[in-house]
């Protein structure tokens, strides 16, 4: 039996639920005003992704668990269609110089933060 499906399916459930908690309480703490909690999910899955993808390359993983956790957990944790609807909802109540800057700025700083977990685990770990 192919075990890949059945472990992306399980990180999957680990990171949307761990999205959806770290969304939660960001919520509880700044409000519903502007979306941190989406951003906080996107920087730290684009830093760990990066820096967790670098390991696994480095070990011997067996294939269904870097899919469990690249495929299933991050793709499921970070929130590229919850940004774009946050992106959209910024322009739609007329927040136009916040929305830019929201839509424009989580590509780029999720980059840096993707180089940096890179940079970090190869200095630091590999």
């Amino acid at each position: 039996m192919n075990w890949i499906p059945v472990a992306i399916s399980v990180g999957a459930i680990f990171g949307a639920l761990s999205r959806y908690y770290v969304t939660l309480f960001w919520i509880k703490r700044q409000g519903q005003r502007f979306p941190y909690g989406t951003i906080f999910v996107n920087l730290t899955g684009a830093f760990l992704i990066g820096f967790v993808s670098m390991l696994l390359i480095k070990q011997d993983f067996p294939v269904a668990m870097e899919k469990m956790i690249l495929v299933g957990f991050f793709d499921s944790y970070t929130t590229f269609s919850s940004y774009i609807l946050d992106s959209a909802t910024l322009f739609r109540n007329h927040r136009t110089t916040t929305g830019f800057f929201y839509w424009l700025g989580i590509p780029l700083l999720g980059f840096i933060a993707l180089e940096l977990g890179i940079a970090i685990a190869k200095k630091f770990v590999l």
